[in-house]
């Protein structure tokens, strides 16, 4: 094989592969005798079949495979061996081909930028640890014991009020006559919450225990049973007990009820659970910090192919109209994007950052985790999505990537508390909405500059240069 590597303009290459005319009737001749054994042809044996016979049959099918294969083969050989990185698929060009020729093939390729990771080592980013008050503990678990449902029972001669916890047997009726799903045995209703049927509690207000209560209640729209909805219905209760909420002790046994070991275990475990809410937030903060560092980078060239591609990814659904005053803009954001991805993928091939299928299979375990009651959805989403996985393996990596340069960064560590890690946040939040608020407002302000600048050229035409730039282009492949 032989291979020369012609520089068009900027990052655009031709590789020119040349494989002689031998090599290839090699190729064709391993193929011939893998094929040889498995064709069977009447009036031979298995695997005698002349070579000129099965060439005659299947040549055509024979050189397209091998001349499949060959491409492949030489064409990552070639662009390897000269240590060109493609952006994007190359564009082949086939000059010579066919049985008992030599092949020869160009390659036209947009290569990626070298890129240099040296400057990471000096990126300067804050970490944040949050100290939580032994306040902010106590004032969550408070929280948490008022929303832990604690009845008892009463005397049976205490009346039910708004608040209270009734439980009843029922058996209902419409027209007399009863219906599928009209008995209820042990069914708990706060009183005042009216999750059971509209009106329903109101009308067990002032009941005891050992109580009948007949209760009229309208069946709601979406009852299965469709000839019922909204018919009106008799229940016949009878009250098994009333209950009062009392005030949840919180003490060792309060925290063994939510998995503690003991009251201690338990604040320990709350403090946790408040610096992480916090933590994922300001992590985010510190990788928005070594982004925005990233783009500072000098990257001599971006491959116009990578830029077009991200435009249609960020004017997916606007019209035609909308996409061209917004070029200009999305080119910048798609510069930008870009040279972040590039800086970030060289520097984990540098370091042999790879992500292996625990990592994966644990990440979408934490999907799932995320979405309780919807797991088998998630799972089948991912089985059914190749490029979900694909996806997700690319989040990994990055997150595995932003991990090594805050190794190797430096950092200024900060420990703050509570209250100044959400101001922190609520300004990080206005910023970046103030940013999106200007990167929509810029190809209107762009458009009316341009417009400004055309109405200025026909007031002074002899004064004023065309206001046209010329773009550098590379050709696209």
């Amino acid at each position: 094989m032989k291979v020369t590597v012609e520089n068009k303009k900027g990052l655009n290459k031709d590789v020119k592969v040349f494989i002689d005319k031998k090599t290839m009737s090699t190729y064709m001749d391993e193929k011939y005798e893998e094929i040889k054994g498995t064709v069977n042809l009447k009036g031979f044996r298995p695997g005698k079949v002349p070579r000129e016979i099965l060439k005659r049959q299947f040549g055509k099918a024979v050189f397209s495979e091998v001349l499949d294969k060959v491409l492949k083969d030489t064409s990552a050989k070639a662009l390897e061996e000269n240590k060109i990185k493609p952006a994007g698929q190359p564009k082949l060009d086939l000059k010579t081909y066919g049985e008992d020729k030599e092949l020869e093939y160009v390659l036209s390729v947009t290569e990626l930028p070298k890129i240099d990771t040296k400057g990471i080592a000096n990126i300067k980013f804050d970490q944040y640890t949050v100290k939580i008050d032994s306040s902010e503990t106590d004032k969550r678990i408070k929280e948490i014991a008022k929303n832990q449902p604690n009845f008892k029972e009463v005397s049976s001669e205490t009346k039910a009020k708004e608040g209270d916890l009734v439980v009843l047997d029922y058996t209902a009726t419409v027209d007399g006559q009863p219906f599928k799903g009209s008995e209820g045995k042990n069914t708990q209703l706060t009183l005042g919450k009216d999750l059971f049927l509209k009106g329903f509690d109101n009308q067990l207000i002032g009941v005891k225990k050992d109580d009948s209560k007949i209760v009229d209640a309208v069946l709601p729209e979406n009852f299965p049973d469709k000839e019922l909805v909204n018919k009106k219905a008799k229940f016949n209760c009878k009250i098994l007990a009333v209950k009062k909420s009392e005030e949840v002790k919180i003490n060792d046994d309060f925290a063994k009820n939510l998995g503690a070991k003991d009251l201690e275990d338990l604040r320990k475990l709350i403090s946790k659970q408040i610096n992480d809410e916090y933590k994922n937030s300001l992590d985010r903060l510190s990788k928005n910090q070594i982004l925005k560092e990233l783009e500072k980078f000098k990257v001599d060239e971006i491959p116009e192919n990578l830029i077009d591609e991200e435009i249609k990814i960020l004017s997916q659904g606007m019209s035609e109209d909308d996409e061209k005053k917004s070029r200009k803009n999305f080119e910048e954001i798609a510069k930008k994007r870009i040279k972040t991805g590039l800086i970030l993928n060289e520097f984990g091939e540098q370091n042999q950052i790879k992500v292996d299928e625990q990592e994966l299979q644990n990440e979408i375990q934490k999907q799932l985790r995320m979405m309780p009651g919807q797991e088998k959805m998630v799972m089948d989403f991912y089985q059914k999505n190749p490029s979900a996985v694909a996806s997700l393996r690319g989040t990994v990596y990055e997150e595995k990537i932003i991990n090594l340069i805050k190794d190797k960064a430096k950092v200024n560590k900060k420990e703050i508390s509570k209250d100044e890690a959400e101001k922190i946040l609520k300004q990080s939040q206005k910023q970046q909405l103030d940013q999106e608020l200007k990167d929509q407002r810029k190809p209107e302000k762009k458009v009316e500059t341009k417009k400004s600048n055309e109405n200025k050229a026909k007031l002074k035409p002899s004064k004023t240069k065309s206001p046209a730039k010329k773009t550098k282009k590379v050709s696209k492949k």
